[in-house]
């Protein structure tokens, strides 16, 4: 019995051995499933990093854009609201000048009228002038006809008075 338990207890012993031996190589296997498990997970978590920095990048650097690009925008409000005052206030210059021109061409016409009419009235004063002046020189001869006719001194105070008179010059300045 002794010998029968001995050699059980061997069996045992090695059953034990091989136990320990499976449960090593299968838990190396199962260490080794991990630790490959592990290492994925890590090649994974620095891709995913990578990607997390790379993103964060992209993502500030499209922030610096959309800040640009909203103090561009704000720049071209400013600009465009300047720019509309200008224009705003180059029509009211413009609408101003239009009206002075208005006037200035309604003081033109009454001028131009009162200058045609001037003019009208000036050619019928010369008329009148040159037939005065005619009418005088009819006069003056036929006084001196008249008065080599008649004796000396006795000359008429009208014909005298008429043969004093200057001739009318004509005065254009007006």
């Amino acid at each position: 019995m002794r010998k029968g338990l001995e050699q059980q207890l061997k069996e045992i012993q090695v059953r034990l051995d091989e136990a320990e031996a499976a449960a090593l190589k299968g838990g190396k296997k199962v260490i080794a499933k991990l630790e490959q498990r592990v290492r994925e997970l890590e090649t994974e978590l620095d891709g995913e990093q990578r990607r997390y920095q790379e993103s964060n990048k992209n993502m500030q650097k499209a922030d610096r854009r959309v800040r640009e690009l909203q103090f561009q925008v704000d720049e071209d409000k400013k600009n465009f609201e300047r720019l509309q005052d200008l224009i705003d206030k180059l029509q009211n210059k413009l609408k101003f000048q239009k009206k002075q021109i208005e006037e200035a061409e309604e003081v033109a016409n009454t001028n131009l009228q009162k200058y045609k009419q001037l003019t009208h009235q000036l050619e019928d004063a010369e008329e009148r002038a040159d037939s005065a002046e005619n009418s005088l020189s009819k006069m003056r001869a036929k006084s001196r006809s008249s008065a080599s006719v008649a004796p000396a001194g006795l000359q008429t105070s009208a014909s005298a008075a008429v043969m004093r008179s200057p001739s009318r010059s004509r005065n254009t300045d007006f």
